[in-house]
């Protein structure tokens, strides 16, 4: 059960990766206004940069769900790392900017992956034995 909710949470947090990635690339003007952010030369540059690596924690969390769904050594790994980038995101936000919206959404998401990916590693190492 751990192993199919972090399946689930991981394909969520790919998509929506994929999904703000593009909204970056395709509509940046859209996309900072939502945020607002006032547009300039400056700011669509920075969206650009910010684009690149919204493309890539998507493309890593796609590979952490290939390697859970395939139950590679390395997924646990992988989670962890995704988490603990989703847990610093969410809290320096925060801390920074003072967005709670931020806080929840990209920490629980974090919290979620860490804590499904250990739980899915103890019960692969409960059904060996």
């Amino acid at each position: 059960m751990p192993r199919t909710l972090l399946l689930v949470v991981l394909a969520i947090a790919g998509l929506s990766e994929f999904g703000l990635a593009g909204a970056v690339f395709f509509a940046p003007t859209f996309t900072l206004a939502q945020l607002s952010i006032k547009v300039g030369p400056e700011t669509q540059f920075l969206a650009y940069i910010t684009g690149w690596f919204l493309l890539l924690v998507a493309l890593l969390a796609a590979l952490a769900w290939v390697w859970a769904l395939r139950r590679r050594p390395g997924y646990a790994g992988l989670c962890y790392l995704l988490g603990l980038w989703w847990i610093g995101l969410g809290v320096g936000i925060y801390v920074t900017f003072g967005r709670p919206d931020n806080l929840v959404l990209d920490s629980l998401k974090g919290l979620l992956l860490v804590g499904l990916a250990w739980r899915s590693r103890a019960s692969e190492r409960v059904l060996r034995r």
